[in-house]
């Protein structure tokens, strides 16, 4: 029970800080709960942790729409075919090694590349071409369904990287992609036989997350300067990377 509180602590304030910058805050949640005290399965880790994003995302999607953040125009691209691949993704089975390991590596590369990049002005578009939109979703979308994260921890360190939009529009739109892939990829994760979940367990957690995510969402919204919303991803993106690569390397 003692382990379980400080569960739903730490995802209250995960969910709360990675809504502000429109992540789910899956790959905290993943180096939470794959730490060995914990005794919890792969396959229990995996399906909590998407559930977890499922519920930060979706009120955070709401949010930046009302706030006109969104442009489905615009977002469509990155979404068609990361869904089938996140589903690809969530299906095959991965060993503990090689999981965790290629998680790890993805998280600090991604955070280089987002605290590097400078504050934008002006029109910050500078790419923005379909089909390569379509593969970079398709390919991020297998690569989050692997790990079991929603994926827009990898896009929006490169989306930044092209200036595709605003950091506000991006974190909307990583908000969104987060969600389709987390359902994808735990539609994928059921049709291989993940049935190991423990409701005594999950729901304290997604009632954390869910006001966390609530709080947090509205923060990055409203208040937070874009440049800080990026710095503070980085640092959390590397952190839990390194957590991550230290455990199970």
């Amino acid at each position: 029970m003692n382990h379980l509180i400080i569960l739903t602590l730490c995802f209250f304030l995960i969910a709360m800080v990675y809504a502000s910058v429109g992540f789910g805050g899956g790959s905290s949640y993943l180096a939470l709960l794959g730490q060995p005290l914990f005794l919890l399965t792969q396959e229990v880790i995996r399906p909590t942790a998407l559930f977890c994003n499922i519920i930060v995302v979706t009120g955070g999607s709401i949010i930046f729409y009302r706030e006109k953040k969104l442009n489905w125009k615009e977002i469509w691209p990155f979404l068609v075919a990361s869904v089938p691949f996140a589903y690809l993704g969530g299906y095959l089975k991965l060993s503990d090694e090689v999981f965790y390991t290629l998680l790890a590596v993805t998280l600090i590369i991604s955070s280089a590349f987002l605290w590097i990049q400078p504050q934008q002005s002006g029109i910050s578009r500078r790419f923005n071409n379909t089909p390569v939109n379509i593969s970079l979703g398709g390919g991020i979308g297998f690569l989050s369904g692997l790990v079991s994260i929603g994926g827009g921890i990898f896009l929006s360190p490169m989306l930044h990287l092209i200036r595709w939009a605003e950091a506000k529009k991006i974190s909307a739109l990583a908000s969104v992609f987060i969600l389709v892939n987390s359902f994808s990829g735990l539609a994928g994760q059921f049709f291989r036989g993940v049935y190991n979940i423990d409701f005594s367990f999950l729901i304290p957690l997604l009632v954390a997350v869910l006001v966390g995510g609530q709080i947090g969402s509205r923060l990055g919204a409203r208040k937070f300067n874009p440049l800080h919303i990026k710095r503070i991803t980085a640092i959390l993106v590397f952190v839990a990377g390194v957590n991550i690569l230290r455990d199970y390397l």
